[in-house]
């Protein structure tokens, strides 16, 4: 029996072939190979999961030896109730639209076409459910002509491509779970975790504080709840949160102004069997015309929010027209004052913070990750900010986190816990910089918790422990009495040493002090005297 580890193997062996087919047609490391890669690996995993659920439903075509063929014999009702009976998660494919089929077709004129009109159609037919919309409300569907990155052999393209994906079969791992899907989303995407110019955030989140977000958030059973993300990149925060919550009780929606970003968040919800919720992920810039809302035009309100927003971007043609009427109580701390110089590095994120805060529930509760230099900062719209969290109440938790958790940026991050039910106080504060192991990870430092020191931390705040020289539980007054920081070490107690001693003990001491002092003033006057007389001797040379 096929292994985790071996499907595991097996579908990043499929992601390499991919990749070194583009390669051989001028397209590695090229700008559109990523588009090509995540498209056809898309393509495979749908194709499959149609042909899996189309096996369980009719127990003629589970047991052919040639399953197509079966399916090809249904009439036209026939294959209409069967695509019916299917999971709405599930893609509508034709005959013609299926794998074999292409492959079976290769040798024709024109196969580029072929196959770019296959995935067009596909795109065209499952539109309504699987599109991501723009802010002005445009689809951006499944798939686009992909053959036309290739500037030559088009036809040949295409055939390697197919010749790659006949031979290998997702069927098997259509019973695994969030963490399997998650590694090979990370594999999938890892060559194209960058942004030029460095203006967005890591597309994924590391694991290790998405799991933290998502597991110090959620306490107990919870249904039928909102969960939203307005800066999503590829999603990994609200996949992790929606596992925990569990994916059919939860509904996502997030807002990117990367395009890449959602069509990357797409795909996760696809491998993660959240399809219900593609249709309310969109690309658009949240902070300037944020997208979901209710039935009366105000911004939609959410039970559960993530986000690690971008610290710093140039938002200078835009600022002004943030300075609106119905902006005033969304952005109750002001805006960022535009600086004359060095523009992209505007600090963006204060913005995204009062978005959430606006956008929660009455008993919301959200986690976002902020530059650490935030949590006590003395003035301007930060210092503002984290008074309104205190005086609405609305504070749970702060986790300083180790330098380095992102590999690509030397900020050092916090994650911020919100909870509108909250009320009463009891917050804890921590501070986890001094867990974790450093390694190298290309020219970066990186640093990596381990399981234990992940369970550490989670249980630690779920507890609402104080421990020492790591956590404590403060009050909302507390938090007042200290300028309104939310530095765990501005409230751990100085510790003062006390030894029992004898009087005679005590006067032997500072005796000895005594004598101690009276040697080294001793010493400095000889010394001093002897720096005198070596000036002197420099003048008279």
């Amino acid at each position: 029996m096929t292994t985790t580890a071996q499907f595991e193997k097996q579908t990043k062996n499929l992601i390499d072939d991919l990749k070194s087919v583009c390669a051989n047609y001028g397209l590695g490391n090229d700008g559109n190979e990523f588009k090509i890669i995540t498209q056809v690996f898309l393509y495979k995993f749908l194709n499959d999961k149609f042909v899996h659920e189309v096996k369980q439903l009719d127990d003629k075509i589970a047991k052919a030896d040639n399953w197509e063929a079966v399916l090809r014999e249904y009439n036209e009702n026939d294959y209409e109730m069967l695509l019916m009976s299917m999971s709405e998660s599930t893609a509508r494919l034709q005959p013609k639209h299926f794998i074999s089929s292409l492959f079976e077709r290769q040798n024709e004129a024109n196969f580029s076409d072929i196959f770019d009109n296959t995935l067009l159609d596909i795109a065209k037919e499952n539109s309504d459910l699987f599109s991501v919309l723009t802010e002005g409300g445009e689809k951006i569907v499944l798939f686009e002509n992909i053959s036309k990155y290739v500037t030559d052999k088009r036809d040949d393209f295409c055939k390697a491509i197919i010749n790659k994906l006949i031979n290998f079969s997702f069927e098997n791992i259509f019973h695994e779970k969030f963490d399997f899907y998650a590694t090979i989303f990370e594999y999938l995407i890892s060559d194209y975790n960058t942004n030029s110019g460095g203006k967005y955030a890591e597309y994924f989140t590391p694991h290790a504080v998405a799991k933290i977000m998502a597991r110090c958030l959620v306490a107990g059973e919870v249904s039928n709840v909102t969960c939203y993300d307005p800066s999503a990149g590829s999603g990994t925060l609200l996949m992790n949160l929606a596992h925990q919550i569990g994916e059919t009780k939860c509904t996502v929606y997030s807002q990117d102004i990367s395009q890449k970003s959602s069509n990357l968040l797409r795909l996760n919800l696809i491998l993660n069997d959240l399809v219900h919720s593609i249709p309310n992920i969109v690309k658009g810039n949240t902070i300037l015309e944020p997208y979901h809302k209710d039935k009366n035009g105000r911004l939609q309100q959410f039970d559960y929010i993530v986000s690690n927003p971008p610290f710093k971007l140039d938002f200078s043609d835009y600022v002004t027209d943030l300075d609106s009427k119905e902006n005033h109580e969304r952005f109750f701390a002001g805006m960022p004052n535009v600086p004359k110089a060095k523009k992209d590095s505007m600090a963006i994120y204060p913005l995204f913070v009062q978005h959430i805060m606006y956008s929660l529930t009455a008993k919301g509760k959200a986690a976002i990750v902020v530059p650490t230099g935030f949590i006590t900062a003395q003035s301007g719209i930060e210092r503002k900010i984290r008074e309104q969290m205190v005086e609405r109440k609305m504070l749970r938790g702060v986790v300083s986190m180790p330098s380095n958790i992102f590999a690509t940026t030397g900020t050092n991050v916090s994650i911020l816990f919100l909870d509108k039910e909250n009320t009463k106080g009891d917050i804890v504060l921590m501070d986890a910089s001094k867990l974790g192991t450093t390694v190298k990870e290309g020219k970066n430092q990186k640093t990596l918790l381990s399981p234990e020191e992940e369970d550490y931390i989670i249980d630690t705040f779920n507890k609402h422990e104080a421990k020492e020289d790591f956590s404590v539980v403060v009050s909302y007054d507390d938090i007042k009495a200290k300028n309104y920081s939310l530095s765990a070490g501005q409230y751990f107690e100085v510790k003062i040493e006390y030894t029992d001693i004898s009087p005679k003990e005590f006067e032997d001491k500072m005796k000895s002090f005594e004598s101690n002092l009276s040697a080294l003033f001793s010493e400095s006057k000889t010394l001093e005297m002897e720096i005198q007389n070596n000036l002197k001797g420099l003048r008279y040379e």
